[in-house]
């Protein structure tokens, strides 16, 4: 029997509330995937930042195992190292069977070299070309001692001339070239948006002007007991007024908005050409994006769920479990050996700090005693963080600060840091406890 089809749409900063549930940014085509799809609502990635977590996505492994702790542009090679001896995803595929394409945003490792990962057609962020885009505005912010920070605008051409729309294209082509073939294919499509700056074409930012966007509640950053370096970041943004923090939210939906345009067009493909419903479909984020939540935008140190929470939905061959939800945690890690559990291959590659999914997905009772492990190695200035997510608490280990607890189903704004709250004093020990319990095992 001919193996199953695989493509994985991965985005780059999408935060999970944005785009699902009740999420305000306009994402038709994610909604109608997740009525085929297993969506996943409890999904964290295991580092808010780029590099680490793409590398433990296709390595199964937390970022202090695959060496690449921190980006790669950003620190030189002895403070962050991919481990080249590891067995990744793609390199199972390809020893299976499958032909593999990869076109975007890759930064896992400095070498560009896709090949030594299996790919046998690949355009990375160094070979994409770059259109000439005429902006109509831009939204900057300045700070004493450093360069200007452009965080979002407009320009006047349509999404054609979007980097998603030259990715999503080269999609089709790919599976064209192979629609025919006995072998069957994995691809991956990697948009740089919604990372920022939220560039946008000014149709997709218009489809916003009749919605109501609001400055998060949490603007102000008056949380209780949060870390001094939380405040220390809030005053980069302290003098966006409610205008510019709108508009740079408005921004970001269309970003994000622009992802699901071209991914709609990508499904619809495989519908016209009769592979949608046998192929594995995998829509993910690499992060999210605080958006203007706590009083910040981007990502990084701060721990919060707008960071953290990734929007995953996992469309099976056959279309089985379509529609379900899964409120088991998840994370990152578990990508790997959960796409080799559903096309029924095997992993030759040692341990994981991943497992498969599909046992949540069949058996609903298992939610309850999930838990997720992530990690973070604090970019230039190595603020350590562990963060353990179970049963409804989220508790954050500061080696910087104070830590932080919250009880996200009382508290999913984490407003409230329950850190020194003696009711909650023998919940915190659990999550220690069970904090160092992973991380021994990893």
């Amino acid at each position: 029997m001919r193996k199953k089809n695989v493509v994985v749409i991965l985005c780059d900063q999408m935060q999970q509330r944005a785009v699902m549930q009740e999420g305000k940014a306009k994402m038709p085509n994610l909604k109608a995937l997740q009525l085929d799809a297993i969506t996943f609502s409890n999904a964290h990635t295991v580092n808010a930042i780029c590099s680490p977590s793409r590398a433990s996505l296709i390595t199964g492994v937390l970022p202090h195992n695959h060496g690449m702790v921190d980006c790669t542009h950003t620190v030189p090679a002895y403070r962050a190292e991919y481990d080249y001896r590891l067995r990744t995803l793609p390199n199972v595929l390809k020893d299976a069977g499958y032909e593999l394409g990869y076109y975007g945003k890759w930064h896992i490792e400095r070498s560009y070299d896709l090949s030594r990962f299996g790919f046998c057609s690949y355009e990375t962020e160094h070979d994409i070309p770059k259109k000439q885009v005429h902006y109509l505005d831009k939204l900057s912010i300045h700070n004493e001692g450093y360069k200007d920070f452009t965080l979002c605008g407009v320009y006047q051409e349509g999404i054609e001339a979007s980097e998603e729309h030259y990715l999503f294209s080269k999609a089709e082509n790919f599976i064209t070239e192979r629609k025919h073939e006995d072998k069957p294919f994995c691809l991956f499509v990697s948009a740089y948006a919604p990372h920022d700056p939220y560039m946008v074409p000014k149709d997709l930012y218009d489809r916003y002007k009749d919605e109501e966007i609001t400055v998060p509640g949490s603007w102000d950053g008056h949380e209780c007991k949060r870390p001094v370096f939380y405040e220390r970041l809030h005053e980069v943004w302290k003098d966006f007024g409610p205008e510019a923090i709108r508009k740079a939210i408005r921004c970001y939906y269309a970003y994000c908005s622009l992802v699901d345009e071209e991914m709609g067009k990508l499904l619809a493909f495989l519908k016209r050409e009769g592979l949608y419903d046998d192929t594995l479909v995998l829509f993910l984020a690499d992060h999210g994006d605080m958006a203007g939540a706590h009083g910040l935008f981007c990502k990084g140190v701060p721990a919060y769920e707008e960071g953290y929470g990734i929007p995953l939905a996992l469309k099976m061959p056959g279309m089985l479990h379509a529609g379900e939800r899964c409120a088991a945690y998840v994370c990152t890690c578990d990508i790997l050996p959960t796409i080799l559990d559903v096309l029924d291959i095997p992993w030759d590659g040692g341990r994981l700090d991943g497992s498969s999914m599909m046992p949540y997905v069949d058996d609903e009772g298992k939610c309850g005693e999930s838990s997720s492990l992530a990690e973070f190695h604090g970019q230039r200035y190595s603020y350590t963080q562990r963060i353990i997510w179970y049963k409804g608490l989220k508790y954050v280990f500061n080696g910087f600060d104070r830590d932080e607890m919250y009880d996200l189903s009382a508290d999913p704004e984490e407003l409230h840091n329950l850190i020194d709250d003696p009711l909650y004093e023998g919940k915190k020990k659990q999550l220690v406890s069970l904090m160092w319990k992973k991380m021994e095992e990893s």
